[in-house]
């Protein structure tokens, strides 16, 4: 999908594809969240796009500039489905950890999607808004604003960093996936406690743990380290709350 500027007034106007469907903004991104979820980002051409939505592929230009464009739409889609009936409650820290936990359920539900995206920047609304609602967790918390920004940062990269690390895993075919639990099952339970007696001591428990995500229990530490930069004044404040 080469770089193309359509005039607004072209944008705007609305056409039924061949189905008889209306195209719109929503209707595309929708469709290539699908695509992507099957495909990969394979999925982000636009005879694909065209084919799926019954549509010349040219008119996909009256809504996407390329297929950056495209794709940073539906990051931000993603990013708006893990605000979904979200408020925050006040207790900084339950609402970070349930923020974080929404990321990280969204980008496991989408692997492929989060393979592509988790990296980017989409600048537009639903990234604002998210931003800003941490930012706001953070500097209710009590935390000064040059502190919030750099947690603000540590937070969320470490929540997509894990997700797209995560999702690597998880986008790979069943029988990849497959052999590297045989590893952990097979090559590293049969290593010797001479040679490798930290890994021998604790085979068994290594092996079931690394069947599971990281993610929740390294959110905790990352709270934990949170909770103990936070200015005195304010967790003397958390505590009389919680009192």
């Amino acid at each position: 999908m080469s770089e193309r500027v359509t005039p607004e007034d072209r944008r705007r106007r609305r056409r039924p594809t061949k189905q008889g469907t209306v195209l719109s903004e929503d209707l595309i991104v929708e469709t290539a969240l699908r695509l992507i979820a099957r495909h990969g980002a394979a999925a982000l051409t636009v005879r694909r796009l065209g084919a799926a939505l019954g549509a010349d592929p040219s008119s996909l230009y009256r809504y996407f500039r390329d297929t950056d464009d495209l794709l940073l739409a539906v990051a931000d889609e993603l990013i708006g489905r893990t605000q979904a009936g979200w408020a925050p409650t006040g207790e900084w820290r339950s609402d970070l950890r349930e923020i974080g936990l929404r990321i990280h359920a969204s980008y496991q539900a989408h692997p492929q999607l989060a393979m592509l995206a988790t990296h980017r920047t989409t600048g537009r609304g639903n990234e604002m808004r998210a931003v800003e609602a941490i930012l706001g967790v953070l500097r209710t918390a009590g935390f000064p604003d040059a502190e919030a920004v750099t947690l603000y940062h540590a937070f969320i990269d470490h929540a997509l960093g894990m997700a797209a690390l995560e999702a690597a895993s998880m986008a790979l075919p069943p029988a990849a996936r497959d052999a590297e639990l045989r590893v952990w099952r097979g090559q590293y339970t049969e290593l010797s406690p001479d040679t490798h007696p930290n890994i021998a001591a604790t085979a068994q428990l290594l092996t079931a743990e690394m069947r599971h995500s990281a993610y929740p229990f390294s959110l905790e530490l990352l709270l934990d380290a949170m909770e103990a930069r936070l200015p005195a004044a304010a967790r003397s404040y958390d505590n009389s709350i919680d009192g």
